[in-house]
C-alpha cells in the first residue's frame, strides 16, 4: 500500500472531525489556510477522495442536491482510514525524509547571476517571506482569539520558525556579499 500523501492525510483528518462532501472539504481547507501547508486543488482533492474510497479508508454515507448544483456525496472516515492516518502521522513525525525543495537547488546556481542582480532577488525574496510571516502572525492571533488549542495549529509555529530562519540567513548573506566577506564572482582559474 502506498503512503498517504499530505492531501490524503488532510482529507482523512477532516473526515475524522465529521462527515462531509469533497467541496466542503476544499472550502474548509481554504478557510483554515491549510492550502499553505498542503497543495490543494479541486481536481486533486476529488481524485484523492476517490482513491481513499477505493482503499476503503473512507465511505460514502449519502448524496444530496441543493438547487441546481450537482449532487454531492458525503463521506466519513472508516476505522481503517483512522488507523492509516494515525500510522502515517507517527512515521512521518519520527522519520526525517529529505524532500528536495527548489530553493537550495537555485541557491547552488545563484552564482550564475551578477552580484547586484542576486542581491536584488534575495531582497525580493525577503519581502515575500516577510509578507508570509505576517500572514502567519495574523493566523496565530486569529486562532488564539478563537481559543483553538495549539496542537491544532502547531504547523504554524513550525512554518514561522522556518521562514524567519530563511529570512535571517538571506539578510546575513546579503550583508556578507555587500561587505565583500562573501566573494560573489569566483576568480577565474588559471
Amino acid at each position: 500500500m502506498a503512503e498517504l500523501t499530505p492531501l490524503a492525510m488532510a482529507v482523512l483528518a477532516l473526515l475524522h472531525e465529521s462527515p462531509m462532501h469533497a467541496y466542503e472539504m476544499f472550502q474548509l481547507l481554504k478557510s483554515r489556510r491549510n492550502d499553505r501547508i498542503v497543495k490543494t486543488r479541486p481536481g486533486s482533492l476529488y481524485h484523492t477522495v476517490e482513491r481513499l474510497a477505493g482503499q476503503e479508508f473512507i465511505r460514502a454515507t449519502g448524496t444530496e442536491r441543493a438547487g441546481n448544483r450537482p449532487e454531492r456525496t458525503t463521506y466519513e472516515i472508516t476505522p481503517a482510514g483512522a488507523e492509516a492516518l494515525r500510522r502515517r502521522v507517527e512515521s512521518a513525525i519520527e522519520t526525517y525524509v529529505y524532500e528536495y525543495p527548489l530553493f537550495p537547488a537555485v541557491l547552488s546556481e545563484a552564482h550564475n547571476l551578477a552580484e547586484d542582480d542576486a542581491v536584488l532577488r534575495f531582497r525580493r525574496r525577503i519581502a515575500h517571506l516577510d509578507d508570509f510571516i505576517q500572514e502567519l502572525d495574523d493566523a496565530v492571533e486569529n486562532v488564539r482569539s478563537r481559543e483553538v488549542p495549539e496542537p491544532y495549529w502547531l504547523a504554524i509555529g513550525y512554518l514561522q520558525s522556518q521562514l524567519v530562519a530563511e529570512r535571517d540567513w538571506l539578510a546575513t548573506t546579503i550583508g556578507r556579499i555587500e561587505s565583500k566577506d562573501l566573494e560573489w564572482q569566483p576568480r577565474e582559474k588559471k
